[in-house]
């Protein structure tokens, strides 16, 4: 309503206040005890059911806001770029339609339904030398205290789940999430200036999005070394008992000979070894799966290079997004989610997990005023419409066409802008110059008042 609109009210019925502090508990909360807190602060009562709608609704702008937001400022940025990807499963509620869970579950069948998400980790890292000998005491827990690791700065992470696109078809959560990669390093290593790494596990359905998504030039694959140290210990464990002594002497001197470089020595070693101490059964099937599992990622293990230039050799980013952003919040006891309401919880948070919230709350709130914007005189008058064509220093507040905002997006897509009296500005078709022949970009200011921008 008119009014409304002048007023700077939400449609909802919840007010920007009261949304900024529901999401703000619902994020790290479940939903019903989020209800509890805001009852006990406010003594407002809300029912769970708006609570879940209210994220919903949060989340539909996540996107344009990854789109829109600044690039983040080059002198923070490290000189090595770092992308991983890792799988996370969330339970789903069953539908009407679905057969109720048996009474006994035979092999193979599952409690719960869960859809697999892909999670997506994008940040950059400073060089940071070490030596096997010591990468080992680290991961060990002995000798001398290591100096502190490089921070990653600034991490960006998200999480989906399979989407239907635009045409009705089915794109996997892992297409989703290494486009949306691609897009953070297009805009964080323009030129692939930098130099890049991406850290994973052997799953193969991510290194291959890795290969069809991602530039090759300057980027080097990792395979994890936390992935590779418990099957060394395996290892250990076909020639000695667990827990004696020679079982970690040989673990640990297997460990070190891989931070070397020596995959193919070590494997080789093992099998040897495998044969002359006649291992069979359960202990040569060990035995063989560790072998080839090294053997199938020694091109991503040369360790003895990555060190030497100072790059990660562990997803301790991706492991710990998966289990900040989805398992903490969304693998509750008890918790069972909708498709929908599982993306939307992923974009939301996700975008309070990289540090966002409150500069999204008042993108949401910016959007949330509706109707056709006023553009402001040179006088600085709010209530009047320039009837002349926008000038060089003029700043438009965002503005609706045919009820949609007119985003950065829009325009880049449209690729023009037509400036009339009565409408503030309307999107039309060519390039990216007003009809008065200034041209136009969009930038945010530090209030976070987004607009167009002549210049």
């Amino acid at each position: 309503m008119p009014l409304d609109n002048r007023l700077q009210l939400p449609a909802s019925d919840f007010s920007y206040v009261l949304q900024d502090w529901n999401q703000g508990l619902c994020v790290e909360q479940a939903f019903g005890q989020a209800q509890s807190t805001i009852a006990r602060i406010l003594d407002l009562k809300q029912s769970v059911d708006s609570l879940e709608h209210m994220n919903v609704d949060m989340a539909e702008h996540v996107q344009d806001f990854r789109e829109n937001r600044p690039r983040p400022d080059p002198a923070s940025e490290g000189p090595i770029l770092a992308t991983g990807g890792d799988g996370k499963g969330i339970v789903m509620r069953r539908s009407a339609d679905d057969p109720a869970p048996a009474a006994h579950r035979s092999k193979g069948q599952k409690a719960s339904q869960k859809r697999m998400a892909t999670v997506g980790t994008v940040d950059t890292v400073d060089r940071s030398g070490r030596t096997p000998e010591e990468v080992l005491a680290t991961l060990c827990r002995d000798g001398p205290k290591p100096p502190p690791r490089p921070v990653p700065c600034p991490k960006r992470v998200w999480a989906s789940l399979p989407q239907e696109d635009e045409d009705g078809n089915v794109r996997s959560s892992v297409d989703i999430v290494y486009d949306w990669m691609l897009n953070e390093v297009a805009e964080r290593n323009r030129g692939l200036a930098k130099e890049m790494v991406h850290l994973g596990d052997g799953q193969e359905a991510l290194w291959q999005a890795r290969q069809e998504h991602l530039p090759n030039d300057h980027l080097t694959d990792i395979l994890d070394i936390l992935h590779v140290t418990p099957r060394l210990w395996q290892a250990a464990q076909v020639f000695y008992a667990e827990g004696r002594a020679e079982a970690e002497a040989f673990a640990r001197e297997r460990i070190v000979r891989v931070l070397r470089g020596e995959v193919t020595g070590v494997v080789q070693g093992l099998r040897r070894l495998g044969t002359q101490w006649g291992r069979t059964g359960a202990k040569k099937k060990t035995l063989k799966q560790v072998c080839a599992y090294l053997s199938k990622n020694r091109e991503r293990m040369r360790y003895d290079e990555y060190l030497a230039k100072g790059y990660p050799i562990a997803s301790g980013v991706i492991e710990g997004a998966c289990r900040h952003l989805v398992k903490d919040r969304m693998e509750r006891a008890g918790m069972h989610w909708t498709e929908g309401g599982a993306q939307a919880m992923l974009d939301v948070r996700s975008t309070y997990v990289n540090g966002d919230g409150e500069e999204y709350q008042r993108y949401v709130r910016e959007r949330g005023w509706g109707g056709i914007s006023e553009v402001s005189d040179r006088a600085g008058d709010p209530s009047t419409v320039s009837a002349s064509p926008p000038r060089r220093g003029d700043k438009l507040q965002p503005a609706r066409l045919s009820g949609r905002p007119v985003t950065p997006q829009s325009i880049m897509r449209s690729r023009s802008v037509k400036c009339t009296p009565a409408t503030a500005f309307v999107v039309t078709s060519n390039a990216t110059n007003w009809p008065c022949g200034n041209t136009c970009r969009w930038s945010s200011s530090s209030s976070a008042v987004y607009g167009l921008s002549l210049g």
